[in-house]
């Protein structure tokens, strides 16, 4: 009988290459099987956290639906606030104080309103779009006053906006008026000519770069410019005088509408403002309605950011380059 047929026997090279090979897919198996379990586990949270955000959504819904100040009694103030700048894609832009005025207006039960006020001023054309705002809403809803109040500051474009209101309200601290226009810019003109760069510029239009900063100023053009600001700061007068009419002491006060700016108490003294107190005093003793209800548009947090991101950052560029516009300060 032949003999039996054996395989040959493994040498130690051959079974620790078995050994290596075996131990890898064991560890190949083990990071496939963890991240398995990882994507379980993730997928495990992420379907939580959407179960959160929608039952939290949906124990919201009722007070995100609810117009403000529905669950209050008979009547309520509602509160505008106008704090830092004014000015297009700001928090205090004319579009939100307007949108926040009519909204408080259309409100049965409004029984006042008081925008309170803490800003610089800001741009002369969003002012004015909002001093005929309330000046419009006002003879609309007659029986509906609105009350401006100051906290620290309200000069320049804030001090517009308030002379339309019925009243105006300060504490004796305050910072009240600065009833002027500037416009301010930097003149690099000195510094291109020592750096020895020279600057050309291709326009269509003689006075189309006068506002240019690495050019140097022209008589007839700066004498231009200021007929531009005399002219904006007419109107601010004007619109103080047409809203605060015979309250005003003197009219004719030399320094009233130079762009100064008074203390609350000084302020009383020349009409600029009818009383001291805050936003809870007002509402309290002069419209008689305490509950306050906050009316101010708000902006959510992408919006803010893409903002800043977006328009802003090129408009307060350009006001660092100098090419900025009259503003109310």
């Amino acid at each position: 009988m032949a003999d039996e047929w054996k395989a040959p026997a493994k040498t130690s090279a051959e079974s620790a290459d078995e050994k290596s090979w075996k131990l890898l897919e064991k560890t190949l198996l083990a990071g496939v099987q963890e991240q398995r379990r990882s994507r379980r586990w993730g997928i495990f949270f992420k379907s939580l956290t959407f179960l959160y955000l929608l039952g939290a959504l949906f124990l919201l819904s009722p007070l995100v639906g609810m117009e403000k100040g529905a669950s209050l009694g008979s009547g309520y103030t509602a509160l505008i606030d106008v704090t830092g700048m004014i000015a297009d894609k700001e928090p205090a832009s004319a579009d939100n104080i307007v949108g926040s005025l009519r909204a408080a207006f259309e409100d049965k039960k409004v029984k006042g309103v008081i925008l309170r006020i803490n800003s610089p001023g800001g741009s002369p054309v969003q002012s004015g779009y909002v001093y005929d705002e309330i000046r419009r809403l006002r003879g609309l809803h007659p029986d509906t006053k609105v009350y401006a109040v100051i906290s620290d500051l309200g000069a320049s474009g804030a001090y517009y906006i308030a002379s339309a209101a019925d009243q105006i309200y300060a504490d004796k601290a305050s910072l009240v008026g600065s009833i002027g226009v500037t416009a301010a810019g930097y003149g690099f003109v000195g510094t291109m000519e020592k750096l020895g760069v020279e600057r050309r510029t291709y326009t269509s239009g003689e006075h189309k770069s006068f506002l240019d900063p690495f050019q140097p100023q022209k008589p007839a053009e700066t004498q231009f410019w200021q007929s531009v600001l005399d002219t904006t700061h007419q109107q601010f007068i004007s619109s103080v005088k047409k809203g605060r009419g015979d309250r005003l002491k003197d009219k004719e006060h030399p320094e009233l509408f130079s762009g100064l700016v008074w203390s609350g108490e000084q302020a009383l003294s020349l009409g600029l403002i009818d009383g001291l107190g805050n936003a809870s005093s007002v509402a309290r003793d002069v419209i008689g309605e305490k509950e306050l209800v906050d009316f101010t548009v708000e902006e959510s947090p992408f919006d803010r950011f893409s903002k800043k991101l977006g328009a802003s950052v090129a408009e307060h560029l350009a006001m660092w380059m100098g090419f900025q516009g009259p503003s109310l300060r």
